[in-house]
């Protein structure tokens, strides 16, 4: 497909990418924060190899455009393992050859030991991971990045849902919050952050796309995001 004029032409192909592969679904899906979303994106289903090595080439291009300085990857258990895997063997093959590192959850204590598989965490940090909800893999991947002496410096996305955050109040209830995890992690935790695509690319190509099918689901994504969107 070819991106209109004041289209991001590398976030309308990973929208249309993920559609293909049946990673971004529509229908009525419930979110973590207890939203109901027309949309539903599951990065776990690019599950083969071909769809794999092409989501590492989304993720190396954007990358690689962002400016974002880095030293090293770090891909936070369990989805960001193999992406970071696959986004530092596509890096290389473009000629930017960076060490990785991944967490466990669960503590090693045999062997090496330890919780942090790969290379040493040291220098400046890109964590890669598939979409952020409200912030905590982010909170907790820097906790590790800078306990081993490392500095967290960017994140890499490939989905910016542009939506509020939650944050749980002491009575157990959830609360809106004026801003989106993105932005949270940008602004109070001081991280840069890049996305392949975000919501209103989603936007522009179901409605560059047109169709009465396509219509129907444009209709519905851009009254989720009325509601529960953010201004950038």
């Amino acid at each position: 497909m070819v991106a209109a004029a004041g289209q991001d032409a590398l976030a309308q192909e990973f929208v249309q990418f993920s559609l293909e592969a049946g990673v971004l679904r529509f229908g009525s899906f419930r979110t973590k924060a207890g939203r109901d979303s027309p949309y539903f994106f599951n990065a776990g289903l690019f599950d083969d190899g071909a769809k794999l090595g092409r989501l590492a080439q989304f993720y190396a291009r954007r990358i690689m455009a962002s400016g974002i300085e880095f030293d090293m990857l770090f891909g936070p258990a369990y989805k960001g393992i193999p992406l970071v895997a696959a986004v530092a063997i596509e890096l290389a093959r473009l000629g930017r050859n960076v060490p990785f590192a991944y967490n466990r959850k669960e503590a090693k204590d045999h062997g090496e030991g330890g919780s942090l598989v790969g290379a040493p965490l040291t220098g400046r940090v890109l964590i890669v991971d598939d979409v952020m909800s409200a912030g905590t893999a982010a909170r907790e991947s820097i906790a590790i990045i800078e306990a081993a002496g490392a500095t967290p410096h960017g994140v890499a996305l490939a989905l910016d849902r542009q939506e509020m955050a939650t944050e749980k109040q002491a009575d157990g209830s959830v609360r809106d919050m004026p801003h989106s995890a993105v932005q949270y992690v940008r602004s109070n935790l001081g991280l840069q952050v890049c996305a392949i695509a975000r919501l209103t690319d989603l936007l522009d190509y179901l409605q560059q796309q047109g169709g009465d099918a396509l219509s129907a689901h444009y209709a519905q994504v851009q009254a989720y995001r009325d509601r529960y969107g953010v201004e950038d």
